[in-house]
């Protein structure tokens, strides 16, 4: 199924289910994609998290039964899936700017209708890429659960936190003084970020990883296998994470719409970093990003 084929009927699904308490999950399960996938396609295009979508349309649908109905606050709450009129009152004050009393007696409140997802074809450079076989492979890395919607803020503080406590010392030229440190050497731990929706829950895992051929698993870290299967290769040149970052919107809004040849296929993907030549704020680095896709039918 085509990504743009599978926002569209993610947003009919989440229109006709406001009142009901779904999660990204269900509404990933509707469209046959996984719940990471279809999360970063309807971010990259609506610029909207699926949370933020649902949490939006449900506060407007709000204010207008406050408006054009008497039901009591509590009954519009619990309606639109919030469990007391305290957290109600709380997110509605937020995205409105008035309170919900003031809202019923005839304060401005935020529009938010249901997104239109409209096809744009547009000119300019080519993207590069090719698809490749790859043999199943091993990625052993340190490892955090991230919130769909929190995840592009709170990645690149996982980076940091893993340079800082095990990279620092070997960066400086010492030797390893741990096994996580010898391990950030022997596997190039860094060469990869993974994420692997395999959790549910709304999250999914990421690892700060390198690839394993073998050994002792250090303590905290853990080994990810990947099948065999063809992979979307997209080399990017340019500084960190800026090129990369708009490498990835370009994917999700001009490559995969509409893909005559590929769909998305799995539940990972992954980032490549040059660990060996360039800074990543340099102008040249080398960076990629791996789609798992499959032949259309």
């Amino acid at each position: 199924m085509e990504l743009i084929t599978s926002i569209r009927k993610a947003i009919d699904y989440m229109e006709k289910h406001l009142t009901d308490n779904i999660s990204a999950q269900d509404v990933a399960d509707q469209v046959y994609l996984s719940p990471f996938f279809l999360q970063k396609g309807f971010s990259l295009i609506t610029g909207y998290g699926l949370g933020e979508y649902i949490r939006n349309r449900r506060l407007h649908n709000a204010a207008l039964d406050l408006k054009e109905t008497e039901d009591k606050v509590i009954d519009i709450a619990l309606r639109y899936c919030y469990e007391t009129p305290e957290s109600f009152s709380k997110a509605f004050s937020r995205f409105h700017g008035v309170t919900p009393t003031q809202a019923r007696e005839g304060a401005d409140v935020r529009t938010f209708l249901p997104l239109s997802i409209k096809v744009q074809v547009q000119g300019g450079i080519q993207m590069e890429y090719k698809v490749t076989t790859m043999f199943q492979f091993k990625v052993i890395g340190f490892q955090k659960e991230f919130d769909y919607e929190t995840a592009y803020q709170e990645i690149p503080k996982f980076w940091d936190e893993i340079c800082e406590k095990y990279a620092a010392n070997v960066y400086a030229g010492n030797e390893p003084a741990s096994p996580q440190e010898k391990a950030i050497i022997d596997y190039c731990i860094g060469e990869y970020g993974v994420c692997i929706d395999d959790i549910g829950g709304g999250k999914f895992r990421y690892l700060v990883a390198g690839k394993y051929s073998g050994g002792d698993v250090p303590e905290g870290m853990v080994v990810y296998e990947f099948p065999r299967g063809d992979w979307a290769v997209f080399d990017c040149i340019g500084p960190i994470p800026e090129s990369l970052q708009s490498l990835n919107t370009r994917i999700f809004k001009e490559w995969l719409p509409g893909n005559p040849d590929y769909e998305l296929y799995g539940n990972a993907n992954v980032e490549w970093y040059d660990c060996v030549n360039g800074e990543k704020t340099d102008k040249d680095y080398h960076s990629a990003i791996w789609i798992p896709v499959k032949k259309k039918a």
